[in-house]
């Protein structure tokens, strides 16, 4: 099995482009929404970590916003409750689609947490910064401190792309990026074959 990773900023399309392979897609964003929808495990964890925050099951985003802002350790505590929890789902996926040519993995935090393995193949979606901007205001409830928060436990972009195998400039135009997508698939593909 492949395991494509996609890489890159926060909000420049990397889940818009993950769906254009055309294969399984683990979305990390996803899970972590229905953990915080359905798992009362992972609500005790929280309330217990942060009680002066947390107070309702399903967890709310207001409240957990409201502990980030607060103090930016409160969001590494978050992580370190969910991550577990995320890289659980996220070996059912691999499980479930084992038989799968490729699979595609979509995780803000993969390098990170150390999820991504040797033979991954890392592409990292370029976006420009004004776009990126203008995407994000438009999401409902994203607060552009918060976002700053939240990529200061990320590497680099700059690291990110230098260690990705492709990189994919995503103009928001569906022809275009779908092109992209399919040029490095192709490539993709092409490697395993003379390489196997």
């Amino acid at each position: 099995m492949i395991r494509i990773a996609v890489l890159g900023d926060i909000g420049s399309g990397k889940s818009h482009v993950a769906k254009q392979f055309g294969y399984p897609v683990f979305n990390a964003d996803d899970e972590v929404q229905e953990l915080y929808k359905k798992n009362r495990k992972c609500y005790i964890k929280l309330k217990k970590k942060l009680p002066k925050y947390i107070n309702s099951f399903p967890i709310k985003k207001k409240e957990l916003s409201t502990a980030i802002f607060a103090n930016k350790q409160n969001l590494k505590k978050i992580v370190k409750i969910v991550h577990p929890e995320i890289q659980t789902s996220m070996n059912n996926f691999l499980r479930k689609n084992k038989n799968k040519k490729l699979v595609v993995l979509d995780i803000p935090l993969l390098m990170e947490n150390k999820i991504n393995e040797k033979g991954d193949v890392l592409i990292f979606i370029e976006a420009k910064k004004k776009e990126i901007i203008k995407r994000l205001k438009k999401r409902p409830g994203v607060n552009l401190k918060m976002i700053r928060n939240f990529k200061k436990l990320q590497l680099p972009v700059e690291i990110k792309k230098k260690r990705s195998d492709f990189i994919i400039k995503n103009n928001f135009k569906n022809k275009s990026t779908k092109k992209s997508v399919k040029k490095v698939l192709r490539e993709i593909l092409l490697n395993v074959r003379s390489n196997t």
